[in-house]
C-alpha cells in the first residue's frame, strides 16, 4: 500500500473561522474516517485570509476520487470551500 501526501489550496466564500468550524465538527471527522481519508493539517494563509490549505494522507488515489465526487463536492462548498478554485497537489514517498 503506497501512502500519498495530498495538498489541497483553495479559496473560501466565508471566512477561516467559520469554515474551521465545519472542518473540526465531529460530522467531519466521521467523513474522513469512513472514507479513509486523515487530516494532517489545515491552515490559512498570511498573503489571503480567504485562501486556506489542507493536507491529507490517505492510500493512493483516495483523496482525489473522493474529492471528484458531486456529492462531497456540494457538501463542501456548504461549507465554505469554494471548489472551482481548488489547486490540488499528490506526493508519495517511494
Amino acid at each position: 500500500m503506497t501512502i500519498e501526501t495530498t495538498i489541497f489550496t483553495f479559496k473560501l466564500s466565508n471566512t477561516f473561522e467559520e469554515w474551521v468550524k465545519m472542518f473540526d465538527s465531529p460530522e467531519i471527522h466521521a467523513f474522513h474516517k469512513t472514507v479513509g481519508l486523515t487530516p494532517i493539517y489545515r491552515g490559512k494563509s498570511l498573503i489571503d485570509p480567504k485562501e486556506a490549505n489542507v493536507i491529507h494522507q490517505s492510500e493512493e488515489g483516495v483523496a482525489k476520487h473522493v474529492f471528484s465526487d458531486p456529492e462531497t463536492i456540494n457538501n463542501i462548498e456548504a461549507g465554505g470551500h469554494i471548489y472551482s478554485t481548488i489547486k490540488i497537489t499528490s506526493c508519495v514517498s517511494d
